[in-house]
């Protein structure tokens, strides 16, 4: 008898059992069961079943191990971790990228993540001198300068004030920055990994500077950390009157340490670097301070030598996560190809998906809800037939914008450039299914 031929008779046996079992008398089930475990073994022993045979004994129709035993109970973690099997979803620096960690970056495992909120503990770090270990009973926000009332405020005094929560992303301008030239980094965590999406809690920046009054004159406020750089940027007045937030809860806890605990600024849309951590200072003034951080760096280098500053809008930019290096195809069939788009100028519009280089476009639908200024998800299926296929996508925003090639980028800003890098990002897929990083211009 074949493989085929006995495993067909093993199911209609099975079958036979399955449908005659409630009918037996109570004295009889214990046959009844037993006989069934005999098939069961029977049916593990065939091809059909053998995934058993190939990989482990917890595969079905096999009892697992792990259903024979009790599991840890309440309160084994009192603060919950993610399983074990989950231990290499975690955030990953790039060694030749600074000379120290106190100096450093370390991206989000975008491939690795699902729907749009980052969690807490794999939001990508940014630092210039470390992270301070702040008391925030002994930490105050100050407000001063061309106010009215000045105010310092201690912790518990800014959380009297109404709250409001968003969703939002945030991107530090230099993602994607060590491509202006060609390809250069093997996963989308490196590629792309400078970004993150949360839920936000804090006090519009506007309700605080309605509490201390402004002068006539106002027009720029200058936001201060309490970290070893003194990390320091001047932000427009429209926008502190607009949407900034002072944050002090991400995800519905605390701030961590690393993204500004206890407080920090947040300006949503734009660049990483205004949304100061570890908040300590605000001052009103009437013009920019043109301090180092927006001067000899975090400026745009053109193709002139010329640099542009105060560049702060993070524009309508997109990439497919799967496939990717992280998440190669094991074999031809059908994928669901998936991505993220976002824009600092509002909601994203659409997402187109390419796997001919850009020749041809099908519009993806979007598989998250569409938040203004938030990671938006999207898909599209697709059937591979295991040819080799260079995989794109190109978001465009509410304001029309659409996501440029890299010939279009170039074109404006040269070469030498590292922040604000948004040009249509390309993956190969090879025969073997393996996903390497390209550019096509």
């Amino acid at each position: 008898m074949s493989q085929r031929e006995s495993q067909g008779r093993l199911d209609q046996e099975l079958l036979s059992l399955s449908r005659s079992g409630d009918k037996l008398p109570r004295a009889e089930r214990r046959d009844f069961l037993k006989r069934g475990l005999t098939l069961f073994g029977a049916a593990a022993a065939t091809g059909l079943a053998g995934q058993a045979a190939a990989g482990t004994e917890n595969l079905p129709p096999n009892v697992p191990a792990w259903t024979k035993r009790l599991g840890p109970g309440v309160l084994n973690n009192p603060y919950g971790q993610p399983s074990a099997f989950e231990a290499g979803v975690q955030r990953r620096s790039v060694e030749w990228l600074t000379a120290d960690d106190i100096a450093s970056i370390s991206f989000t495992p975008l491939g690795d993540l699902k729907g749009i909120i980052t969690p807490s503990g794999l939001v990508f770090e940014r630092y210039h001198a470390g992270v301070p270990q702040i008391d925030p009973q002994q930490h105050r926000l100050m407000i001063h300068g061309m106010v009215k009332r000045p105010i310092i405020l201690t912790m518990d005094e800014l959380m009297r004030f109404p709250s409001v929560s968003m969703i939002r992303f945030l991107e530090c301008p230099a993602n994607g920055g060590m491509e202006w030239r060609g390809a250069q980094m093997d996963r989308v965590q490196f590629s792309h990994g400078m970004l993150a999406c949360c839920e936000w809690t804090g006090v519009m920046l506007s309700t605080l500077l309605e509490e201390v009054g402004l002068d006539k004159n106002a027009a720029w406020i200058l936001a201060e950390g309490a970290d070893g750089a003194h990390m320091s940027r001047s932000i427009p007045l429209d926008k502190a009157l607009d949407d900034a937030i002072i944050v002090y809860a991400q995800n519905g806890e605390a701030l961590r340490p690393e993204q500004g605990y206890p407080v920090r600024l947040l300006n949503p849309g734009w660049e990483g670097n205004t949304s100061i951590k570890w908040l300590r200072r605000l001052e009103v003034g009437d013009k920019p301070w043109y301090h180092r951080e927006e001067t000899s760096k975090y400026t745009d280098l053109m193709a002139d030598g010329t640099a542009r500053e105060f560049t702060f809008v993070q524009e309508c930019n997109s990439v497919v996560t799967s496939p990717s290096p992280e998440k190669p195809y094991r074999a031809k069939g059908k994928y669901f190809i998936e991505g993220l788009a976002w824009s600092g100028r509002g909601r994203i519009k659409h997402v187109d998906v390419s796997t001919d280089g850009g020749v041809t476009w099908r519009e993806a639908r979007f598989t998250s809800q569409v938040i203004p200024r938030a990671l938006t998800r999207f898909g599209l299926e697709w059937d591979w037939d295991g040819a080799p296929a260079m995989i794109q996508s190109r978001a465009v925003d509410e304001t029309g914008y659409v996501q440029p090639t890299y010939g279009q980028l170039r074109e404006v800003r040269g070469t030498n450039s590292i922040y604000h890098k948004n040009a249509i990002h390309t993956w190969k897929l090879a025969a073997d299914g393996t996903v390497t990083n390209v550019q096509i211009s």
